[in-house]
């Protein structure tokens, strides 16, 4: 496979136009989750995404093990891979156990590089927002973590377009490094990042990863309508009894349109659902949320997928508008799939 490579954002740093990303929403076994890492290296990806609560069956007691499970298998591959990990959600219940305060930063940056088994970490990633007024405050210890080298660049996660222009105005004003990227999610079942992030983007450079580009799984041609989910599968265990306000309306027109395109073209839904994030130009790097070797090695084929601008036309028809918050309650994006 030739793969061409991209600068993450406005980082001189070459990685691929597709990441593997280690929230394991459906992965329970940690030597199959090894098996998936290794995989997506072998297919020539050079990304992780992870974060410090990153673990499996979201279980409080497993925080933390995607990113044991990321240093395992990358031993005698550090060097050429670039890791990502993020900092700020909730990893416990005390005062100081989530946020951007520089205590739950320097502190956390320690366990994540224990985890990793590394003594750095490429791009460290704030996980969300809260107190803007902290924003000097964490990017001054992001700065700090880059100097000391347990981190090389830094990112955000979760933010808003206006929010990114204040964390670079801040980071200008305090003379650090400028963050290269934000990661957010973005699908033909949610466009949102284009009214505004598509637009800065284009304006600044900074780099876009998206994520859940399979719309949290509804692309990934698991699901059918009027089918009961496997229980084994997300939408049939976590979301039991959801699916069917998303296979219905405007959602279930997308979800028939990515089917035509992808058995025109004799490949599947994944690989036409991602090539269509990879074909936009603000987006850097499309995140794969493969559970299974299975599901890795097919979504890989998105690499080497170019779509026909008729496809890409049909696609973009079917899905204009799409806002479908799908890490929300359904109940709350029904006018979004109607």
């Amino acid at each position: 496979m030739s793969i061409e490579y991209v600068n993450f954002g406005t980082a001189g740093v070459k990685v691929t136009p597709m990441a593997l990303g280690l929230g394991f929403r459906g992965q329970f076994d940690r030597n199959e989750a090894e098996k998936v890492i290794l995989t997506a290296l072998d297919s020539g990806i050079n990304l992780i995404d992870c974060a410090n609560v990153y673990g499996f069956m979201d279980d409080r007691r497993n925080i933390g093990s995607s990113e044991q499970v990321l240093g395992k298998a990358l031993k005698g591959r550090r060097d050429d891979v670039v890791i990502t990990s993020k900092v700020f959600s909730p990893i416990g219940s005390g005062p100081n156990d989530q946020g951007p305060s520089r205590f739950h930063i320097m502190r956390e940056v320690e366990r994540s590089l224990g985890r990793l088994d590394t003594d750095h970490i490429d791009v460290y990633l704030f996980h969300g927002v809260d107190d803007m007024s902290l924003f000097e405050e964490q990017f001054r210890t992001m700065e700090t973590l880059i100097q000391q080298g347990k981190i090389r660049y830094v990112g955000v996660s979760n933010f808003q377009a206006w929010q990114v222009m204040q964390a670079l105005e801040v980071q200008k004003r305090i003379n650090a490094q400028p963050l290269i990227a934000v990661q957010n999610p973005y699908s033909l079942m949610n466009r949102t990042q284009e009214d505004e992030l598509f637009p800065m983007v284009r304006e600044t450079g900074v780099g876009i990863m998206a994520y859940s580009p399979l719309g949290v799984g509804l692309l990934s041609g698991t699901y059918k309508a009027g089918e009961v989910p496997d229980d084994s599968t997300l939408w049939g265990s976590k979301r039991k009894g959801t699916i069917n306000t998303y296979m219905q309306g405007r959602a279930g027109k997308v979800i028939s349109a990515v089917s035509e395109v992808a058995s025109d073209l004799g490949v599947s839904m994944p690989q036409v659902a991602m090539a269509w994030v990879m074909s936009h130009p603000e987006i850097t790097i499309a995140i794969s949320g493969a559970d299974t070797v299975e599901q890795m090695k097919d979504v890989a084929g998105a690499l080497e997928l170019k779509l026909p601008a008729e496809a890409i036309t049909k696609l973009d028809d079917v899905s204009s508008g799409m806002r479908a918050v799908l890490d929300g309650n359904p109940s709350d994006v029904a006018d979004d799939l109607d």
